[in-house]
C-alpha cells in the first residue's frame, strides 16, 4: 500500500492550484487519480461488471484508503474555498461511478457545513438520482454519522418518507443505521417507514427494512 500511496501523491502534488477553482477541472483529476495503485488485473476483470451490476457507471476497486486519501487532499487544498467542493459533490453524484459516489460522501462528512451553510442531509437528498444503490446512500449515512453529525429530525425523515422513493429509502437506510448506533426513533417513525416500498424478494432494502420495523419504537 506504500507504493501506491507514493503514487497517488506524487500525482496529486504535480497538479496545478488553478484546478481547484474549477468543480468541473477536479473531476477530471480524481477520475485520473482512481486507477493509480490499483491493480490492472482486478481493475478490467470484474469491477466494471460488478459497476453495472450495482447500478454504478464504473467500478474500478479504488481501495478506501486511497479515496480517503484524495478527499484529505481535496479539503485541504480548497481551505475556506469549499464552495467549489460542494459542486463537486454533486457533479461526482451525477457521473456515478461507485468511486465518485464514496468520494462524495467523505466529502459531505467532512467539508465544513457550518462555513457553507448548509445541512449536510438536505445536501445528501438533493444530490441523489431518482434511483440509487442501496449501498450508494448507505456509503453517505455512514460518513456523516461516523462523523459525529446529527441524525436529521424527524421532520425530515416524515418529509422524506412522503417524497420520492428514493428518499424514502433514505430514510429507512438512515433509521437503520442511526438505531445500530444507539440513536433513538419514535412510532410514528418507524410507521411511516413500514410503508416504504422496497424490492421483491432477498434486497437489502428489504432486508433493512425487516429489522427497522421490527425494532422496539421510542415514545
Amino acid at each position: 500500500m506504500m507504493g501506491r500511496t507514493a503514487h497517488l501523491d506524487e500525482f496529486l502534488e504535480r497538479q496545478s492550484g488553478g484546478v481547484h477553482r474549477s468543480h468541473r477541472r477536479l473531476a477530471n483529476v480524481v477520475r485520473e487519480a482512481y486507477p493509480i495503485g490499483v491493480p490492472a488485473m482486478i481493475m478490467k476483470s470484474s469491477t466494471d461488471r460488478l459497476g453495472a451490476s450495482a447500478g454504478y457507471a464504473f467500478h474500478l476497486g479504488t481501495p478506501d484508503e486511497l479515496l480517503r486519501r484524495i478527499a484529505s487532499w481535496l479539503i485541504t487544498e480548497a481551505g475556506e474555498q469549499q464552495d467549489v467542493l460542494l459542486k463537486l459533490i454533486g457533479g461526482l453524484w451525477k457521473r456515478h461511478g461507485r468511486e465518485d459516489v464514496a468520494l462524495a460522501a467523505l466529502l459531505l462528512a467532512n467539508i465544513d457545513h457550518t462555513l457553507l451553510g448548509i445541512d449536510p442531509w438536505s445536501t445528501l437528498a438533493t444530490s441523489v438520482g431518482p434511483r440509487e444503490p442501496a449501498e450508494a446512500l448507505l456509503l453517505s449515512i455512514e460518513e456523516l454519522l461516523r462523523a459525529g453529525k446529527p441524525m436529521p429530525s424527524e421532520g425530515v425523515l416524515a418529509s422524506w418518507c412522503g417524497g420520492r422513493l428514493v428518499e424514502a429509502h433514505l430514510a429507512l437506510i438512515t433509521v437503520y443505521v442511526g438505531t445500530v448506533r444507539g440513536a433513538m426513533v419514535s412510532h410514528d417513525v418507524i410507521m411511516l417507514l413500514s410503508g416504504v416500498q422496497v424490492p421483491d424478494g432477498d434486497s437489502l432494502l428489504g432486508r433493512i427494512k425487516g429489522k427497522v420495523v421490527t425494532r422496539e419504537p421510542q415514545d
